[in-house]
């Protein structure tokens, strides 16, 4: 029986903001809301989410705010350095974060399940086969 605890480390394409989230994603999947795409350029932001106690932060992250679904706050972090995006999320303030996959260390460690917001894609963004899928955000 294997009793290690899962880590999970990455950060920005320079090296200055860093994370280390342990133990399993609450989830993990594609993003395909305007936002998302938006902010990163592509059809979608592959994410993993955590609990706030599951992860640590080193590194300086500039903030950007928008609007969120729900009507609240969405809070998108990159490397105040590189500006490469990272995480979701207000450190200290967030009771969860959102970690982007392509700033993982080991992108293997990346298994998708879901796709949210699909209901908004463009359609030469795909969804993976044998994702669940979710036209806004689930429950």
């Amino acid at each position: 029986m294997n009793d290690e605890v899962r880590r999970y480390t990455g950060g920005c394409l320079c090296g200055s903001l860093r994370y280390e989230a342990v133990g399993e994603p609450l989830g993990s999947g594609h993003c395909y809301c305007a936002d998302c795409r938006r902010a990163s350029g592509s059809g979608f932001v592959p994410f993993m989410g955590f609990t706030a106690a599951a992860v640590r932060f080193s590194g300086e992250a500039r903030q950007f705010r928008s609007k969120a679904a729900n009507g609240g706050d969405a809070v998108r972090n990159r490397c105040s350095i590189c500006m490469s995006l990272v995480f979701g999320g207000e450190i200290g303030k967030s009771d969860s974060y959102t970690l982007y996959a392509g700033s993982l260390d080991d992108p293997s460690a990346f298994h998708p399940t879901i796709a949210i917001f699909a209901d908004g894609r463009p359609p030469w963004a795909l969804i993976p086969p044998g994702f669940k899928i979710f036209d806004r955000m689930p429950p």
